[in-house]
């Protein structure tokens, strides 16, 4: 097999999976090493494949169920991130990424794709594992996610339960 044949069966891989592929779950499919499928993945990645690297691994990202995203503003502590998350989903939503704006560094984006409540499960159990603290630590709570959804009620339900938990950020909190 081939590089060129390799990055093919790589993404079909990728499209046959709901779930993030670890790039050393995808080498031992291959036979190869984990570095020669990161660099397959870059190399797919620049001619366009719409391949997100997360926590988890590799997901092909898949717009069919989701139609539409847009961006919105939090502010919690370590101990309402969970449910953050789980508000999210439960309502038929995705969360994309964390952003947060550093001093120095200035905006730094975190790959999340969360779409499930075992998503959200596996995030916080590596949280905890690494002893790493969430991006939001680093700007007192204040982040921005990219919240994809499907249905206009599922995002205003999303919105409306974020800001009964005071975890939407509103422009009066300043």
């Amino acid at each position: 097999m081939n590089s060129e044949q390799r990055r093919a069966g790589i993404l079909a891989l990728l499209r046959e999976e709901s779930r993030p592929l670890s790039a050393s779950a995808i080498a031992g499919h291959f036979g190869v090493s984990r570095q020669i499928i990161v660099g397959d993945v870059a190399l797919l990645r620049a001619a366009g494949e719409d391949i997100a690297a997360t926590p988890r691994g590799y997901i092909l990202q898949k717009g069919e169920h989701f139609s539409q995203k847009r961006t919105i503003a939090c502010r919690h502590h370590d101990e309402k991130l969970a449910r953050e998350l789980y508000i999210v989903v439960d309502n038929g939503c995705a969360v994309l990424d964390v952003t947060v704006e550093h001093p120095v560094y200035g905006q730094i984006l975190g790959q999340l794709q969360i779409f499930s409540r075992y998503d959200v499960d596996q995030f916080l159990e590596k949280l905890a594992i690494s002893n790493a603290p969430p991006l939001c630590a680093l700007t007192n709570g204040v982040h921005l996610h990219t919240i994809q959804y499907q249905h206009e009620d599922d995002f205003a339900r999303v919105l409306e339960q974020l800001k009964k938990e005071g975890i939407l950020f509103q422009q009066d909190e300043q």
